[in-house]
């Protein structure tokens, strides 16, 4: 017997995928022409031959996505809504990119220095507003989406993103290729938000009921004590944590990918757009595949497939002797980029209860945000001290320790859940 909450979900089902989905595709059309792994790192290296620096523009997206979710999890748990937030948080996720606009049309009379300075103000605050956005938007999809369907949409709208992304990606490279510097990141930054603009639309035609029956303490909790419960409880949760802290230094290298791949192997503007195409194509076919395959079999299974294609990306760019090398190099990369983020996130969500599920949420993001920051820096002092390879070792040895965690340690959630009362 459906919930009164349950019927109006189904109801609006339909409409809520087209909607989202379409957030999804316009989202990933602004990300190709502003891309944290190619285009951005780009832009940097314009600036700066400092391979920690450039390493640092996707660890700041993906630390400040990360960081803030924990800290937003006990107000996000008391909404009853979640639509609203989500509008005014996402905000700041986006007008950035405007700013990185004006960088780029300044930057010959500001210089580089002062250049530097305000891409990395612009990239932290990009990230902090993805950040605060994060839960409140997992919550709000995984409670208009059916639990089992969840790994299905979840994938389906990152592989949406991503096909768009990869078609937007070859043409921000023949932008690029096309016109002198720095109008070409101004142009690549101007269609990046006015595509941010309408994904923002779209997602604000979502269609959320209001959860009248969801039982709300009057006394508010301290997100640190309702995680504290969490730790000390659910021992498969923290080997899971474990799984995804690790991860970050095992992939340390794929930061720099693409600058090894310009530095060695004399790459061109047009090949940067293709290999981006060639990873974003990748996660495209990943996501959906993995995510529909994750509902049906498991997403444990997937994130063990995550670690192996880590360990063999890791291999082939420590032992790549051309060009040609990348384009597996970066397949591989775009399964293992769907394990750590796609399916882990469709995975945090099937810990714990209703109710719960912003505090999991918040610990599984917000604890992995030092370690997305440090591992880079880490792979960059490398890279600079050392060279490429190194850092390429390193990822290989760490890919296999986390691939053991996952098969050995971490169990799934769906069939091992202990019941955690976070106000007992």
């Amino acid at each position: 017997m459906l919930s009164p909450l349950e019927k109006d979900v189904r109801q609006n089902l339909k409409h809520n995928l087209i909607v989202n989905l379409s957030d999804g595709a316009t989202f990933g059309i602004a990300l190709g022409f502003a891309s944290f792994g190619t285009i951005l790192p780009l832009f940097v290296a314009t600036m700066t031959n400092s391979a920690t620096l450039i390493g640092l523009v996707p660890a700041i997206h993906s630390a400040g996505w990360l960081l803030p979710q924990l800290f937003t999890a006990s107000h996000v748990s008391r909404l009853r809504k979640y639509k609203p937030t989500v509008l005014m948080t996402t905000i700041h996720e986006r007008i950035p990119f405007l700013g990185l606009a004006l960088v780029a049309f300044l930057l010959n009379r500001i210089g580089t220095n002062a250049g530097l300075l305000l891409t990395f103000l612009l990239l932290i605050w990009q990230g902090l507003g993805g950040g605060i956005t994060a839960n409140a938007w997992t919550s709000m999809i995984s409670k208009i989406i059916p639990p089992d369907s969840r790994g299905t949409f979840f994938g389906m709208q990152s592989g949406l993103a991503n096909l768009f992304i990869s078609m937007s990606a070859i043409g921000a490279g023949y932008l690029l290729s096309a016109f002198a510097s720095p109008l070409d990141f101004i142009a690549c930054f101007l269609i990046a938000s006015l595509f941010f603009t309408v994904s923002w639309f779209a997602l604000a035609a979502t269609r959320e009921p209001e959860d009248t029956e969801k039982f709300i303490p009057e006394e508010k909790t301290h997100f640190w004590d309702d995680a504290k419960k969490v730790l000390n409880r659910d021992t498969n949760f923290n080997w899971f944590l474990s799984a995804r802290i690790l991860s970050q230094f095992a992939t340390m290298g794929f930061s720099f990918y693409i600058i090894y791949a310009l530095r060695e192997f004399n790459m061109t503007e047009v090949v940067a757009g293709y290999l981006t195409a060639t990873l974003t194509i990748s996660q495209t076919i990943a996501n959906i595949g993995m995510g529909w395959l994750g509902d049906r079999i498991g997403h444990r299974i997937m994130l063990i497939t995550g670690a192996i294609a880590a360990v063999l990306s890791a291999i082939l760019a420590w032992n790549a002797t051309s060009i040609l090398w990348f384009y597996p190099i970066f397949v591989l990369t775009g399964l293992t980029n769907v394990s750590l983020w796609t399916i882990s996130m469709t995975m945090t969500v099937d810990f714990g209860t209703e109710a719960e599920r912003p505090i999991y949420i918040g610990l599984a993001q917000t604890l992995t945000a030092p370690a997305t920051i440090i591992a880079p820096i880490l792979g960059g002092w490398i890279v600079d001290n050392a060279g490429f390879q190194p850092t390429f070792v390193i990822s290989t040895v760490l890919s296999l320790v986390m691939l053991g965690i996952l098969l050995f340690l971490v169990k799934d959630p769906r069939k091992i859940r202990p019941i955690v009362n976070l106000q007992s």
